[in-house]
């Protein structure tokens, strides 16, 4: 399968709530193809249906040993506190301190509808709440704190690939 066009920052489908998954087929699982494709590209760790442009609740993950994708996951057990630079493929080269729980668990299901639970610390659990984040329509750039917020949105604004909301840019 070929490497799917990431959606940046600006892009209003990345800031939609993406709807559940419903219908379990062929294209669900081309999705998921796409999703896995994508995300084994090297510096990547995890990528949401939005950020390809598809508006329905998939991420895929890929942290050291750990690869995967859940369907319609949600946040069950988390813990602990972290802080540490995090950044974001639409939202490229640029990364900013943000605060996450240090200790995750996601359920959702497969392709078949069958029930699946992805848990991590650290890095994993960094990038569970990433994904989760993507497909409520939040950003990482959304929590940050208030002076780090505004200098993230300078970074962005004076990046080559940002265009201002309402226009759409892919790489």
């Amino acid at each position: 399968m070929p490497e799917r066009k990431i959606r940046y920052l600006g892009d209003p489908i990345l800031k939609t709530a993406a709807a559940p998954v419903t219908r379990f087929g062929k294209s669900l699982q081309a999705l998921i193809d796409d999703l896995m494709d994508t995300v084994d590209l090297p510096g990547r760790a995890g990528l949401a249906a939005p950020q390809i442009g598809v508006g329905l609740r998939a991420f895929s993950y890929k942290i050291d040993k750990n690869r995967g994708y859940v369907l319609n996951p949600e946040l069950l057990e988390v813990s602990g506190a972290q802080e540490g630079d995090e950044g974001c493929l639409s939202v490229p080269d640029l990364y900013f301190p943000t605060p996450r729980r240090m200790s995750v668990t996601v359920r959702g299901v497969d392709v078949r509808n069958e029930p699946v639970t992805v848990s991590g610390r650290e890095e994993m659990a960094r990038c569970l709440q990433h994904e989760v984040d993507h497909l409520d329509g939040i950003l990482y750039l959304d929590r940050l704190d208030a002076a780090t917020r505004r200098r993230a949105m300078r970074a962005v604004r004076e990046s080559s690939w940002f265009l201002p909301a309402g226009s759409r840019m892919m790489r």
